[in-house]
């Protein structure tokens, strides 16, 4: 087998927005294949720490082969991202990057079932080692929930005609493989769609909802995003690339949400400093929305739907001044 060249979404200009100090302690909450760690390192210096998480085992036999005492892995999800730095010891970050989805490591390999390219087992766990796979799954949902996931992760229109195919798929065969899931949920839009061309997969939404669900990827994105400000020294910074617009709604209204400065109405007679002792205000927003430029896509095609937002931590001066 061809071995899968791994480039990672938005490299430099996720690292840059991090804006690293030398001696600073960072947090990558998705390893992946190591791109954007191995650049955060090269900019470390030998006071400076990164800790890294990944839930994929392959992932973290990666990282754990990079010899650097200044970086530590972590085998979970990045909603453990306050139990491990409480045990470090570590009260505060400088910087932390969320690189969210799956890989092209993990596309493109056929046994982990993400992908319906290669026909292989139906699993879509990120972590193999524990949890449901995704046959396991679709063999005993019922057809409300299965429709409703396929609904709210995939926003797929034809949702309910979907999860009616997979029950009465199931009926007949058990569904194991990724092409039979596929090829199962093809039939259905491609009848209720009258033939109509797609510029995606039929079953593209639909894998991707029973991912996200399977993985509860939003619940832990919403979980750990106020364990990462919690956790931000003033002037760190927060970085989130996302991949579809579920997960960049998501990082976009708690951005703007910790962004929102007032408490007291403006036309409120009110000395500025006094205004600014009442304000929730927590995170700056640092630019626009960022993405991936032409070149970028062009070399890597799977970055074109990718979204990056950086927000830093403001100075408890800036408040209470």
């Amino acid at each position: 087998m061809v071995e899968v060249l791994h480039i990672p979404v938005l490299l430099n200009a996720a690292i840059d927005a991090l804006a690293i100090k030398r001696d600073g302690v960072y947090v990558d909450g998705t390893f992946g294949h190591g791109g954007h760690s191995r650049l955060i390192l090269s900019k470390l210096g030998s006071r400076g720490r990164l800790i890294v998480f990944d839930k994929d085992p392959v992932a973290i036999s990666t990282a754990k082969s990079i010899q650097d005492e200044r970086l530590h892995v972590v085998h979970n999800s990045y909603t453990g991202l306050e139990v491990t730095l409480q045990s470090l010891a570590i009260t505060g970050v400088d910087g932390i990057l969320l690189d969210l989805g799956v890989s092209s490591m993990q596309l493109e390999k056929a046994d982990r079932g993400f992908s319906f390219r290669h026909d292989g087992p139906l699993d879509m766990r990120m972590d193999t080692t524990r949890g449901e796979t995704a046959a396991q799954w679709l063999a005993t949902v019922d057809e409300v929930t299965l429709r409703e996931a396929i609904r709210d992760y995939g926003e797929e229109r034809y949702a309910g005609q979907i999860a009616g195919a997979i029950v009465m798929e199931r009926s007949r065969r058990p569904i194991t493989t990724t092409l039979q899931l596929a090829e199962t949920v093809a039939a259905v839009v491609r009848a209720r769609s009258h033939g109509r061309e797609y510029r995606q997969h039929p079953a593209t939404r639909t894998f991707q909802a029973i991912r996200i669900y399977l993985n509860q990827e939003l619940e832990a994105l919403s979980l750990t995003l106020p364990l990462c400000l919690a956790r931000l020294n003033p002037a760190g910074r927060l970085v989130v690339i996302s991949f579809h617009s579920l997960e960049d709604r998501i990082v976009k209204n708690f951005m703007r949400a910790q962004a929102m400065a007032d408490t007291l109405p403006r036309k409120l007679p009110i000395r500025e400093d006094e205004r600014m002792r009442h304000s929730q205000q927590k995170l700056l927003l640092i630019g626009k929305k960022i993405r991936p430029d032409t070149n970028e896509i062009a070399a890597n095609p799977r970055a074109r739907s990718a979204i990056m937002r950086v927000a830093e931590k403001i100075k408890a001066s800036a408040i209470n001044r």
